[in-house]
């Protein structure tokens, strides 16, 4: 599992720095995930594959999480996309993005889809051979999504020293990989555990944009490999934290520990603060396994 940070910072805009979005890399599917301004420059930057892309999730409607997609789904046109893209976001996304489309006479050659999302209860939205995603509900100022993108288990190990020596046939393997006991010609039963060892572990990937501390996530996002979450102010100002709807750095590691995931990322810093290694030593106190993310970063989970 690999995530590549395209922009972590909030809204206010500055020359070095990126609002919202990142690429999330899980069982080889590259799934987007919010597309501020931007975004389509530091694709191009970081060398990741526009055609790659054909899944898209918008966390909400504020214009540094979403003001980018318009401008990449026109860029799509002009490369000549032909492959399906799956935009998933809140009601009105699909409004939002084709009125500018028409306006601007750049309706697209390809399929476009759009998801749009109103539940406030957790949601499966996506769903396939390999992996899962469903909304996190947020507590933001409109309404917002955050998304947990899940591993399915893989198939079990064949130790194969084992299998050939029990001269199983080949025709057996998948069945075997799957879980199945294997009934030898003399009637003895073989019990899969002697046959295989455990797959890798399932990898999951909970993203909570914007959002004011909310402990009803926490079991959306619990034992969570890797939880990136908004960490907008340090606790000198968290008493702005309820107006705008964000949260602390503290608060984001609370959410860590609380939820026991394994790693947690901070993000969406608010530009006020000249250093973010402020944020990593705030959230550090409560959670220690916490990284901050920053434009460019690669984060890599084996």
């Amino acid at each position: 599992m690999k995530l590549t940070i395209l922009g972590c910072y909030s809204a206010t805009p500055r020359m070095l720095t990126n609002p919202t979005s990142q690429v999330l890399d899980i069982n080889n599917h590259l799934f987007l995930i919010d597309c501020g301004e931007g975004t389509q420059v530091q694709l191009r930057k970081f060398k990741i594959k526009f055609f790659r892309i054909k899944h898209i999730f918008i966390s909400h409607l504020h214009g540094d999480h979403v003001y980018g997609l318009v401008g990449l789904i026109s860029t799509f046109k002009m490369l000549k996309r032909e492959a399906p893209l799956h935009v998933y976001g809140p009601k009105g996304i699909k409004e939002m993005i084709t009125i500018q489309l028409k306006l601007s006479n750049s309706w697209t050659d390809f399929p476009l889809h759009f998801h749009e999302l109103e539940s406030n209860e957790s949601e499966l939205i996506y769903e396939d051979e390999k992996v899962t995603v469903r909304t996190i509900p947020l507590q933001h100022r409109i309404y917002c999504n955050g998304f947990l993108f899940t591993e399915k288990p893989k198939d079990r190990n064949l130790n194969l020293g084992v299998v050939l020596n029990y001269n199983i046939d080949v025709a057996y393997y998948n069945s075997i990989k799957k879980g199945k006991d294997i009934t030898l010609e003399s009637g003895e039963v073989i019990p899969n555990a002697t046959l295989t060892f455990d797959p890798e572990p399932v990898k999951s990937y909970a993203f909570c944009s914007d959002t004011k501390y909310d402990e009803l996530k926490i079991e959306l996002i619990k034992n969570a490999t890797v939880l990136y979450h908004e960490s907008t102010f340090l606790e000198s100002h968290e008493h702005l934290c309820e107006y705008t709807g964000h949260s602390t750095a503290k608060q984001a590691a609370t959410m860590a520990k609380k939820a026991g995931v394994k790693n947690l990322i901070l993000g969406h810093y608010s530009t006020r603060y000249g250093n973010i290694s402020d944020f990593k030593e705030e959230a550090k106190n409560i959670f220690e396994n916490t990284a901050l993310a920053d434009d460019g970063k690669v984060f890599e989970w084996s």
